[in-house]
This record gives structure tokens, C-alpha cells and sequence, in this order.
């Protein structure tokens, strides 16, 4: 744990807790958001699995972005969860989205 502390650049096991809480919320929030998302748009399971998911993965994917930065701003790791998000969206090319 002290590596992950180290390279995430936190220093007491209470943040890498909250941390860890606030990456399991973010995911099954936006994988239940998801659904309902998917109905809403006419997307349904009967188009196939080669199309469904990856249509359901790319609706989840900015869902999950806004929630991280959310659920880690409730609780008190915006400052962590922001610069995750930075460098995840730079990481994937995606870099364009954030002012410099």
C-alpha cells in the first residue's frame, strides 16, 4: 500500500480508503445509470451483443468521468480525483477537453 500511496501521492490509509470507496460508487452508479439510458434511446439488447455493449460502454464512459470528480468532491478528495481525471483523459487522447 505504501507504493500505491506514494505514486497516487496521499499520505494516510483513511484517504486510500476513501479513494477506493469513491472508485466502487462511481462504477456501479454509472453502470446503473446506464440502463435506463440505453432504454431511453431506443438501445436494447435484441441489436446484438457486438452492438449493445459497446454502444452501453460509451454511454457509460462520461457518466462515470462526471461521477468520479462528483463522488470524490463529496467526499473530500476533489483535489486526487480531479488530477486522476487529468491525467486519465490525457492518457487516452482525450486531453483537448481540459483548458490548459
Amino acid at each position: 500500500m505504501r507504493k500505491l500511496k506514494r505514486r497516487w501521492e496521499i499520505e494516510t490509509n483513511w484517504q486510500l480508503t476513501v479513494i477506493f470507496i469513491v472508485f466502487a460508487i462511481t462504477g456501479s452508479t454509472s453502470a446503473k445509470f446506464a440502463g435506463p439510458l440505453t432504454d431511453a434511446i431506443g438501445i436494447s439488447r435484441d441489436l446484438g451483443g457486438w452492438i449493445y455493449w459497446p454502444i452501453r460502454i460509451l454511454i457509460i464512459f462520461p457518466i462515470y468521468q462526471v461521477l468520479l470528480v462528483l463522488f470524490g468532491w463529496l467526499y473530500g478528495e476533489f483535489v486526487f480525483f480531479w488530477k486522476f481525471e487529468k491525467k486519465m483523459l490525457r492518457a487516452m487522447g482525450l486531453g483537448f477537453f481540459l483548458n490548459k
